[in-house]
């Protein structure tokens, strides 16, 4: 029943510098909290706001760069897929890979948001997925970024088509609970990826490491290019036999840590579009994602200006 009331894509436009793949959400952001919730006790927070998240913010962050970006989404009838559509369009997003279906296809996430880190609580309306191969043999962009870890064998037609379509392939995390040990089918997907990009956490509890540079060098082994996003402490980032560690951008206030990474990534193939080398690909990310913690929910996603003037007045 999932296929019901589901409308035909547009013809898609060609000449994308990066296809999105992966979901919106809606953010509730609860911030400046005294402690974290706990069963039976309620918490109040002082600063709550509601922004659309998920792949949403990747877009924004990328097309405030000036990236010509495309976004594979599925949208319902109800409130939050009209909230994000009704931003998408303000921002000036391009629609036509938008799929629209006459249920509901919400998407939802409470995200306790401290300086530090956050936690989430979210929910998925169940939508079949659009298949592959047709739209990325149309759009014929030079990058698909893939939102978190995909791997398993529904995966596979996501990876075929996109190396058919000549697509180089960035892969964000999201919050994997597995290990390579448990899932080695991880493995197979790392190898097909070109640009691997977890968070200290989550590259710690997929490889079993204990530390940032043994995770590094398994992942490694795996992918070409793995970076690391250790938040305050900036990135790492291994290629080859190649490592290099840059730094956090020193903000005046953090507000809200949702949605860094996805403005760090969005920062970093900026960079390599441009054909940056690794040093300043890793350094353009991190100004992405710094500035974004300024606002909640990813939405200090910066302007191109505003990161060339920080690159600009800050030393390598």
């Amino acid at each position: 029943m999932w296929e019901i009331g589901v409308s035909e894509l547009q013809p898609a436009r060609s000449g994308f510098e990066v296809l999105v793949w992966g979901v919106y959400f809606c953010d509730l952001i609860y911030t400046d909290l005294e402690e974290f919730p706990r069963l039976g006790l309620e918490v109040y927070s002082k600063e709550f706001e509601f922004h659309p998240g998920g792949c949403y913010t990747t877009v924004l962050a990328l097309k405030r760069l000036g990236v010509r970006v495309g976004w594979a989404c599925d949208f319902g009838n109800d409130f939050f897929s009209s909230l994000v559509l009704e931003q998408a369009r303000k921002e000036g997003f391009d629609e036509s890979l938008f799929r629209h279906h006459a249920l509901p296809v919400r998407r939802v996430t409470s995200a306790i948001s401290f300086p530090q880190d956050r936690a989430f609580l979210s929910y998925m309306d169940p939508v079949y997925p659009p298949e592959a191969a047709p739209i990325l043999r149309g759009v014929q962009a030079e990058w698909l970024l893939l939102s978190h870890l995909h791997y398993g064998m529904e995966c596979l037609p996501i990876f075929e088509a996109a190396r058919a379509a000549g697509m180089k392939i960035f892969m964000d995390c999201q919050s994997i609970v597995t290990s390579l040990e448990e899932a080695p089918e991880i493995e197979r997907a790392l190898g097909t990826v070109d640009i691997f990009s977890p968070n200290e956490a989550e590259a710690l509890r997929l490889t079993g490491e204990k530390n940032v540079e043994a995770a590094l060098a398994k992942l490694a082994e795996l992918t070409p290019v793995v970076i690391i996003k250790l938040g305050g402490g900036g990135a790492a980032a291994r290629c080859g036999r190649e490592t290099i560690y840059s730094p956090a951008v020193a903000v005046e206030k953090v507000i809200d840590t949702t949605g860094a990474g996805d403005c760090f990534d969005a920062g970093y193939l900026y960079a390599a579009l441009k054909g940056y080398d690794l040093e300043d690909c890793l350094r353009i990310a991190n100004i992405c994602g710094g500035l974004s913690v300024q606002s909640a929910g990813g939405q200090g996603a910066p302007t191109i200006e505003q990161v060339w003037n920080i690159y600009n007045h800050t030393g390598k």
